[in-house]
């Protein structure tokens, strides 16, 4: 990991335990440095600009609620990015019970190809198909190993690359590599019997 990393790192931390000691402004420039990332994470899941803004406000609310429980044990935009990503999952659940209607961005992962064919299709059986299918891979990403979930993560819904990815997890560039050509397969075998 990098100086410039690590500084930033020392930075948060100095931050959040300002934040939990009861200092408000402390909170107010996590929101500064993160709120552009968050939007553009969130804005992976939630289209609309708007409803991403709120999104991502939802996120610092939670964070801010939660971050008396917040121990240091990984990187405060680590634990901040999962925030996000369950604030946005959640919103879309409530709102495809509205809509039903789910759409789930991958980039760069050639085994949803044949599933993202299917989003064209209105017939009862292929929406059904469809919601099957995103299910399947949200599951699938779910039951990865943690270090494999979250390079798949940042891989394809923050679209990170691989060296970012290495420096962010602590970790090789090869392992990076690893951990999401290990991810693909696993999701790939989940996806199979479906597509077939």
């Amino acid at each position: 990991m990098n100086e410039q990393t690590n500084h930033s790192e020392d930075l948060d931390q100095d931050l959040v335990r300002r934040v939990q000691q009861g200092d408000k402004s402390a909170f107010d420039l996590l929101v500064i440095k993160y709120q552009h990332r968050i939007v553009h994470l969130v804005n992976r899941y939630v289209k609309d600009p708007h409803e991403a803004q709120d999104v991502a406000q939802d996120t610092f609310i939670k964070a801010y609620r939660a971050l008396a429980d917040f121990r240091g044990e990984s990187a405060f935009y680590t634990w901040l990015y999962r925030i996000a990503i369950n604030t946005a999952k959640n919103y879309l659940l409530s709102r495809t019970r509205r809509h039903s209607e789910f759409e789930l961005e991958m980039q760069d992962a050639e085994q949803v190809e044949n599933a993202l064919q299917l989003k064209d299709m209105h017939t009862p059986e292929d929406q059904l198909m469809n919601e099957q299918i995103v299910e399947v891979i949200k599951l699938a990403i779910e039951n990865l190993p943690e270090e494999m979930r979250i390079a798949i993560t940042l891989r394809e819904f923050e679209g990170m690359s691989y060296e970012e990815i290495a420096e962010a997890m602590d970790c090789p560039i090869g392992t990076v590599r690893s951990r999401i050509f290990r991810a693909r397969e696993a999701i790939d075998e989940k996806l199979q019997p479906l597509l077939n």
